[in-house]
């Protein structure tokens, strides 16, 4: 059977496609339907029949936007996708959307879109495979987990920073195991790429300590064929740049307009005439189909039944207790209870969340063979290194902390790809600088992956670093991201019940903020009221009048104004910590409206941005928060200048209250 045959049909049907939709990139279908081929047919180590097999070869469409390409593959391969769903191409609900979703389309490992997120999520694939390589050892020879990735990138991704961060660590770790292709036809959506992009390549990732290839006929396929067999073989990262023509047959072939321009009725008509393939839509031959999965079940079956088959001898020699924590690995299902454990804490214990977050994070390393992560180069500073474990290197990835260097927004990308080979990953460093990482943390939600995302240095009273340091809309940006739960604990107690939370979230993402600033260990938080999201944590004597909510750092406050409140003679007010507005929010109505009830004065003390709080406390004329840049200078001047000292919020919820 002629290959060129098979590729010409892959092409038509992603042109069907876009035609049926009226959307879509017809330019990458034509231009890089031969490289999706030669993967397939030739090289990916994949089960058709069970799609998510754990040591399956990865593969990424970078470019995203190549999506009827991906799909039109995956039907030929035989995946468990009809002629309807490529007919539903860019409809709603569809088992084909606009861009690769990975748990909607049988045979997708991962959700991209925005340029270069891919490349850099692969980064974190392949990683975690040689993680998972060293902690599901059989022999010292053999492992569970054997799997390369495969990356498909066009321009756009190789111009987005994030894909340099992400291969200059993959270069600096050595992921043999990881072989990206270069859609390198000269041309990006605006026009020809000499306007934009003019360096070489293929140098910069030869200087990145990758091994390189040039493809110069993309239509080539025995070319192509042995490229990919020596990046298969390279002791790096390995790159091929293959040399295509976008629209390759089309009218529009080479142009600009065909990236995202669907073809004319005419132009389809003379591109299925050229390439031999019947002019009706959808047009398919099975016996396409019936040889495609052939030589895929040739090349992998012996592979898969051996996996299989070792995989059902490891399990069963465990003993239960490690059996409930490779679960995780394998069944993406985690339970861990760390309620039960008897902690060593100091009731008068003073220290700030970001070290006593340190002492559980060197538990769960020891503990959770799947616990890895590290922070863009301030570990000491967020206190997520962990001491007693190994670091991950280009000599050992039996380790835990891993070193991503200055590199925030690859970083979460990379995480993103750890979470997709089910560990449990997670990554640091200040709040003020999640906007670095807020792509990425898009993606977690996107794909439900539970990354863990630790951001010290919570509030303006970080001081002398100044405004740049000093986060105000990062708390509000990330409450926004739909599926993220937000969590900023007052103490010990709040963090841990905040741990319990996140280690068990298996289909999201979560955020934990922490201060620099010491805080004591307060006499009424509750690890398991934690959990809730929100809780009383002092309770009215008579009536109740006011309700004063705080975060973090802020409880303090609360609990001083409490305390004079209470001098006073004040006995109707109740304080309410709120460790996760998120998780509050979860809980049934009757829990909610018992701990803040309709038409009772809420008062809101926390020091960030409003926005957002509206879900919890209607009128903001009672949030006491920060809504301006802060100032350089020691902690008690830029609190004094911000007007946000302890008695400057005595003060306004004393005059709220109308108490003199």
């Amino acid at each position: 059977m002629n290959d060129n045959e098979i590729i010409a049909n892959i092409k038509c049907l992603g042109i069907d496609m876009i035609d049926h939709a009226r959307s879509g990139h017809p330019g990458i279908v034509l231009g890089a339907a031969p490289i999706l081929y030669s993967l397939y047919a030739n090289h990916l180590n994949i089960n058709v029949k069970d799609p998510n097999w754990f040591s399956r070869d990865r593969f990424v469409m970078s470019a995203g936007h190549g999506s009827a390409l991906l799909y039109a593959t995956l039907f030929m391969c035989g995946y468990s996708l009809d002629i309807d769903d490529l007919k539903a191409f860019r409809h709603i609900n569809s088992k084909t959307p606009g861009h690769p979703e990975v748990g909607v389309t049988p045979g997708v490992d991962c959700t991209t879109g925005p340029l270069g997120q891919g490349i850099a999520t692969s980064v974190g694939m392949a990683l975690g495979e040689k993680i998972l390589k060293e902690r599901y050892r059989i022999t010292s020879k053999d492992s569970l987990i054997d799997y390369k990735v495969y990356c498909l990138v066009g321009d756009g991704d190789l111009m987005e920073g994030i894909s340099y961060e992400a291969c200059s660590l993959a270069g600096t770790l050595k992921l043999n195991n990881l072989i990206v292709l270069y859609d390198s036809n000269d041309v990006s959506l605006d026009g020809p790429t000499d306007k934009t992009f003019k360096e070489n390549v293929r140098g910069r990732f030869e200087a990145m300590g990758w091994t390189t290839y040039l493809v110069r006929d993309g239509n080539n396929l025995s070319e192509l064929n042995r490229a990919i067999n020596k990046a298969k073989n390279a002791k790096t990262p390995a790159f091929i740049e293959v040399k295509t023509k976008i629209g390759y047959g089309s009218l529009l072939e080479g142009k600009s307009d065909v990236h995202g321009k669907c073809l004319t009725k005419e132009d389809i008509a003379q591109l299925k005439a050229k390439l031999g393939v019947t002019s009706e839509p959808f047009g398919y031959n099975t016996e396409y189909i019936d040889y495609l999965r052939g030589k895929i079940s040739e090349r992998v079956d012996t592979k898969y039944k051996k996996s299989t088959e070792e995989y059902n001898k490891y399990i069963s020699s465990m003993g239960d207790e490690s059996k409930t924590l490779a679960s995780y690995m394998f069944n993406n299902e985690f339970h861990y209870n760390l309620l039960d454990i008897t902690w060593p804490m100091d009731e008068h214990q003073k220290e700030a969340t970001r070290d006593t977050n340190n002492m559980f994070m060197d538990y769960l390393t020891h503990h959770i063979k799947t616990f890895v992560g590290g922070s863009a180069d301030l570990g000491s500073s967020t206190k997520t290194y962990v001491k007693y474990s190994n670091d991950i290197s280009a000599d050992n990835f039996d380790g835990n902390n891993i070193w991503f260097g200055v590199r925030e927004h690859a970083m979460g990308a990379i995480c993103n790809g750890l979470a997709l080979v089910n560990l449990k990953p997670y990554c640091s460093t200040f709040l003020s600088f999640s906007d670095y990482v807020k792509p990425a943390m898009r993606m977690s939600s996107l794909m439900h992956l539970p990354v863990t995302y630790i951001f010290s240095h919570d509030s303006i009273n970080v001081g002398p670093d100044g405004p740049t340091h000093q986060p105000i809309e990062q708390l509000a940006m990330i409450r926004s991201i739909p599926g993220m739960k937000v969590f900023r604990p007052a103490d010990v107690n709040e963090l841990l019940g905040c741990w319990q939370v996140i280690l068990n979230s298996n289909h999201n993402p979560s955020t934990l903020v922490l201060s620099r600033n010491e805080v004591e260990r307060h006499p009424n938080t509750n690890p398991k009221m934690s959990i809730l999201g929100g809780y009383i944590y002092y309770n009215e004597k008579e009536k109740l009048d006011t309700i004063i909510i705080a975060s973090g750092t802020e409880l303090s406050y609360a609990r001083n104004i409490g305390y004079e409140l209470a001098t006073k003679g004040y006995k109707n007010f109740r304080i309410v910590s709120m460790p996760s507005i998120e998780q509050f929010l979860e809980c049934d109505e009757e829990y909610r409206q018992n701990v803040l009830p309709n038409n009772v004065r809420k008062i809101v003390i926390e020091a960030d941005s409003s926005f957002g709080w509206h879900r919890i406390c209607q009128n903001n004329t009672y949030y006491l928060t920060v809504d301006s840049f802060g100032k350089s200078g020691s902690k008690e001047e830029v609190l004094e200048y911000m007007h946000y000292t302890l008695d400057d919020i005595k003060e306004k919820v004393f005059n709220i209250m109308n108490i003199k």
